[in-house]
């Protein structure tokens, strides 16, 4: 299972959160079959919703981040409950690409400079809260740093990262998360941005062996830190079978006579790859239940 710790600074100023995804990650590419820079990508994205996903209140609250870039992968998906427990979607899970100037996987090129990242929180008001920003990097990391300056006005440093081993398995990943809290003055904001700027990698740290707690520790370096919670991930996907079938009713009794010549019907769920099939007296039966509704 995947890790995310959060602390608080001594004097209310500001607040970190640190986790690490590798088996998170670890099973989207099992599902997914992504290739290296894909898992990068979708790796990064599901970190940080995993991330924000905690930050939410209510327990039956989820967000939901979408990646809508000019890049080859196409659109990027990860949903997250307020537990922490993502699950993603990628549109085009294989992209091949040479590695950028810095030597790394090239992340920004596989989802694209240009487009948007759009924001939806299921916070149980009548309508989801939703906000988007421009890509301002399509790294991810910077682009969710973005969105919360911009869409949120909180002050936030947002690190994440995923380490892809040559047979295509994830050898780690992770993020952190640094927000200030209200109050804090030009001193806080100096030394946080001294305590970033020393710090590694984060799929350095976490391939030192170092933990949640440390990474946290190391990113607040300076900084007295009194920890508030422990919350232990996996990448869950919520799909069942009557789920489907809901699915396939609210398409109405019109749509589903026409799928009659088509039977078996298989329906498979983007976010864990899990086939559905559906026989013609499974479909005859929603027809009737559709038909019943009326």
């Amino acid at each position: 299972m995947g890790k995310t710790v959060r602390y608080i600074t001594d004097d209310g100023s500001a607040f970190v959160m640190a986790a690490d995804t590798t088996n998170i990650v670890s099973q989207m590419e099992a599902y997914h079959k992504t290739s290296a820079v894909v898992s990068a990508a979708l790796g990064r994205l599901l970190t940080a919703a995993s991330m924000m996903g905690i930050l939410l209140k209510g327990r039956d609250d989820s967000v939901t981040l979408r990646l809508n870039g000019d890049g080859p992968a196409g659109a990027l998906i990860a949903v997250s409950d307020s537990a922490g427990n993502p699950r993603g979607y990628v549109q085009n899970p294989v992209v091949e690409l040479p590695l950028n100037a810095r030597g790394k996987l090239d992340v920004a090129g596989a989802v694209g400079r240009e487009g948007y990242l759009y924001v939806v929180k299921d916070i149980g008001l009548k309508e989801p809260y939703s906000g988007a920003v421009p890509i301002v990097s399509g790294e991810i990391a910077e682009d969710i740093t973005n969105y919360f300056a911009t869409s949120e006005q909180i002050p936030t440093v947002c690190a994440l990262g995923v380490l892809v081993n040559p047979d295509l398995t994830i050898r780690t990943a992770g993020g952190f998360l640094i927000q200030l809290l209200p109050g804090a003055d030009e001193s806080v904001i100096e030394r946080v941005e001294q305590a970033v700027r020393d710090i590694r990698p984060v799929t350095e740290m976490l391939d030192r062996g170092m933990t949640p707690d440390d990474i946290a520790q190391a990113a607040l370096s300076g900084f007295s830190l009194e920890k508030l919670d422990e919350t232990f991930t996996e990448y869950r996907c919520t799909c069942t079978r009557a789920r489907v079938e809901n699915a396939l009713l609210s398409t109405g009794a019109e749509e589903l006579t026409s799928m009659l010549q088509d039977c078996p019907v298989h329906v498979e769920c983007h976010f864990c790859d899990k086939v559905y099939d559906f026989q013609k007296n499974d479909i005859e039966k929603l027809i009737l239940k559709s038909s019943q509704k009326k």
